[in-house]
């Protein structure tokens, strides 16, 4: 995101102020391994790119979704019913928190996760490349632990290394700014 380390609203349960007066932010959720209904989405990429108002819990967040190239219509439909809330679950928690959805965008995408160095190249006008965080003397990523975070409830804090998200109007550099790396498991 656009704050600075660490995040506010993540670690407030988006009721704390972002660090500047808007909350710009990409996350991206590449799938491992998983099926939505039945549908393989083994491999693919999704990313949901937002612009909130100092405070997220307020809501009239401006969201667009960056979907990878290589889903086929059917895994699109089930991706986007999931990402977009209408399956409940993490990211239904955040559909009401939703005023403009700004569309959804199918790009190229390659992602790279190597240990604490995460890339992932969303068409030609996102690029996000976060590592995770290790604090002086220590030799493992510092974690934030019992966090209200759509992806998991333990985040690795990590640092925007070079990164540059320009999608659905929403342009930011959130290079040296806060970011968090985390594993996702969802069933439902």
């Amino acid at each position: 995101c656009n704050c600075e380390m660490v995040c506010p609203c993540t670690t407030s349960g988006m009721a704390g102020k972002a660090t500047y007066d808007r909350c710009k932010v990409l996350i991206v959720f590449h799938i491992d391994r998983g099926q939505i209904e039945g549908t393989d989405v083994n491999g693919l990429t999704i990313g949901v790119v937002a612009d909130t108002p100092p405070v997220m819990i307020e809501g009239n967040w401006r969201v667009g979704v960056l979907l990878d190239d290589k889903a086929t219509k059917e895994q699109e439909d089930k991706l986007i019913a999931v990402f977009s809330g209408q399956k409940g679950g993490s990211m239904g928690a955040a559909a009401p928190l939703i005023g403009e959805m700004l569309g959804v965008k199918r790009v190229p995408m390659k992602y790279s996760d190597k240990g604490r160095e995460h890339k992932v190249q969303m068409g030609p006008d996102v690029h996000a490349e976060v590592e995770d965080y290790v604090g002086g003397g220590q030799e493992t990523p510092i974690q934030l632990v019992g966090v209200a975070h759509p992806a998991n409830s333990t985040l690795t804090i990590a640092r925007g290394t070079h990164s540059h998200i320009n999608a659905f109007g929403i342009d930011f550099e959130p290079t040296g700014k806060s970011a968090f790396s985390a594993p996702f498991s969802w069933q439902g």
